[in-house]
């Protein structure tokens, strides 16, 4: 476990606040608002969740096989907040978490969504979150640690957050 445990808190914390601020904003939306495009383009609300969904399932990566870290466990997520949190730069989303061009149930997305930040949530109670996840890697980052996955998970929310943001506010215009 890490020496101070602080830090883990602090983290684990900050997914929980972010994740549910998320929830608390595709639940402040009809099924129709949900998925309207917005006139600027882009996602609906809905394909945002959804991406979001799709990307959450890390709890078998965190399950998965790991080893001993030699670096400090947080050392990447000032790299990942600098990327992800940074507005002006526009990313490609990888295909195996594209969102579905389909209509989007409102409860099912909020329910999975749900489901699935639970599952993380459990899943890390009882974990070593300074090791390091070996089954899979973030392309120009490398392997991350436990940590640094609910770091990246945090963040990436946090982006698509205020993607959120802007698209209820061009749907409610």
């Amino acid at each position: 476990m890490l020496k101070t445990g602080i830090m883990e808190k602090e983290i684990v914390k900050k997914y929980e606040k972010v994740t549910g601020k998320l929830i608390q904003l595709l639940s402040s939306l009809s099924d129709k608002q949900l998925n309207t495009l917005p006139s600027t383009g882009g996602w609906s609300a809905a394909q945002v969740g959804d991406h979001l969904s799709r990307s959450y399932d890390i709890s078998e990566v965190l399950k998965g096989k790991v080893e001993e870290t030699h670096r400090s466990p947080d050392q990447k997520l000032n790299d990942i907040q600098g990327l992800f949190l940074d507005l002006e730069t526009k990313m490609d989303s990888p295909k195996d978490i594209m969102p579905s061009e389909e209509t989007i149930d409102k409860k099912k997305l909020l329910t999975s969504l749900q489901d699935k930040i639970q599952n993380l949530k459990k899943a890390t109670k009882n974990m070593d979150l300074s090791k390091t996840c070996l089954d899979f890697s973030i392309p120009g980052f490398g392997s991350f640690t436990r940590l640094e996955w609910i770091g990246f998970n945090t963040v990436h929310t946090q982006r698509h957050i205020h993607q959120l943001e802007q698209i209820i506010e061009n749907i409610k215009q």
